[in-house]
């Protein structure tokens, strides 16, 4: 036999082949084994259970779980989780005063009076959301954390005016329309915040399977908070006071559970609170927080107003030029040729606050940069005369730094989250004749 024949005579290799099963590299599981000598064979791993349990487990969290996430994404889920269940619960207590309320089980009750009670509650939550959105829409984003926090609130007061219903029939409608009233600002305010949260979370453009995600965790919670709240319910029919323990109690833990959920965020956009904090701790030390230090050190409950900056002083950013008095409208077109001659923006302090004027030309950027400009101007104590000169050279030392340092701590400087600037300006300086771009 020749080399060639005893070749073909050597006996087949072993083909081990593997199946993986998970959509992240680090939690993939090995569910079979297939062995192609000395005959095909498949020994599978694992049990039934755990494959189940994996597919369960799959459809509450996002694909590709933990690493597709950020970090506070866990702890703000068990915390909104648990705020929710007790929502739930809460609800069905007070579903029940409000039926009792328009006269369910009554014999006197009408059906038509009950559905244009009804109609009037809804008609009023409309309005409200409508109005809501109208006056505060632009402000969520800047605010998502002290708006979730003022939404699930909300809902609290909407929940406590339907359980005060029954107690005040001269003032049923009343109560009933504003808790409607109450419950369409959390409509609002919570499914903006949403949004905005939910972006923070996505590490992967993956904002739309978080979102289905957080449905399946909701539901869930709803399904389990139903059910507590119909034994709930059911326990304490008839007794007032065993109600009014129940809701209380269970309001206090809501508050306090949104409470902790907003304070695991570490949201690394640019807010006006977040830039004062970042810049009041840039200038002393010349480096940069990190979010989570940041998140800390933050308002969430609603006492901070956006018009704060350092010392005390307020900025506001977009003024209305035409209302100026004189004597302001003459220095601002001082300055317009001056020292703003080529800039996007320029900045006025009157009264210890800081007005800017925002070109018409000006990007998402400009108004970050205008916004910081104004917190150097708000630190720096000097006279008018030189004040814009040393405020200018700072910027011209240290902001490209600043910012660098800023996008090196993960932040977002691509833009500041501050409410919509409805006022803008052009000017142009004749000694150049030039119309600034």
């Amino acid at each position: 036999m020749d080399t060639s024949e005893r070749s073909n005579a050597v006996s087949p290799r072993t083909v081990v082949m593997e199946e993986w099963s998970g959509s992240s590299l680090t939690k993939l599981s090995r569910t079979a084994t297939i062995t192609s000598f000395p005959s095909l064979s498949v020994l599978r791993s694992g049990n039934r259970f755990d494959h189940v349990w994996r597919r369960v487990f799959e459809a509450f969290v996002p694909e590709g779980f933990p690493e597709s996430v950020t970090s506070d994404y866990v702890p703000f889920q068990v915390w909104d989780s648990l705020q929710g269940l007790s929502t739930y619960i809460r609800t069905m207590l007070s579903t029940q005063a409000l039926l009792s309320a328009i006269g369910v089980g009554e014999k006197s009750a009408t059906v038509l009076g009950a559905t244009f009670q009804w109609f009037l509650r809804d008609l009023t939550g409309m309005l409200g959301g409508v109005l809501f959105t109208c006056y505060q829409g632009s402000n969520l984003d800047s605010n998502a954390k002290m708006w979730r926090l003022v939404a699930d609130l909300m809902n609290d007061l909407g929940m406590l005016m339907d359980l005060l219903s029954p107690l005040f029939p001269s003032a049923f409608v009343f109560l009933v329309c504003f808790g409607s009233l109450s419950r369409s600002f959390t409509g609002v305010a919570s499914g903006a915040t949403r949004a905005a949260l939910t972006q923070h979370f996505a590490l992967q453009n993956n904002a739309a399977d978080i979102a289905a995600k957080e449905g399946s965790q909701e539901t869930m919670a709803t399904m389990i908070g139903m059910a507590l709240g119909m034994l709930l319910a059911r326990i304490t029919m008839g007794h007032a006071l065993s109600t009014w323990i129940s809701f209380l109690s269970l309001t206090v833990f809501h508050m306090y559970a949104n409470y902790r959920a907003v304070r695991c965020l570490s949201l690394t956009s640019l807010n006006c609170e977040r830039t004062s904090i970042l810049l009041r701790y840039f200038m002393k030390t010349g480096q940069v927080l990190l979010p989570q230090q940041v998140s800390k050190m933050e308002h969430v409950l609603p006492i901070w107003t956006t018009g704060s900056a350092l010392n005390g002083a307020r900025v506001h950013i977009g003024i209305r030029i035409s209302q100026l008095d004189e004597s302001t409208m003459t220095e601002l077109l001082h300055l317009a040729d001056s020292h703003y001659s080529e800039a996007r923006y320029i900045m006025l302090k009157r009264n210890g606050n800081i007005s800017v004027v925002v070109h018409m030309q000006s990007n998402p950027s400009d108004i970050l940069q205008s916004f910081i400009h104004a917190l150097v101007m708000a630190n720096t104590a000097e006279e008018a005369e030189s004040l814009h000169l040393k405020c200018a050279t700072w910027m011209d030392e240290h902001y490209n730094i600043f910012i660098q340092k800023l996008q090196a701590s993960s932040w977002k400087t691509e833009r500041l989250l501050s409410p919509s600037v409805k006022w803008k300006a052009s000017w142009e300086c004749s000694s150049s004749d030039k119309k600034i771009d």
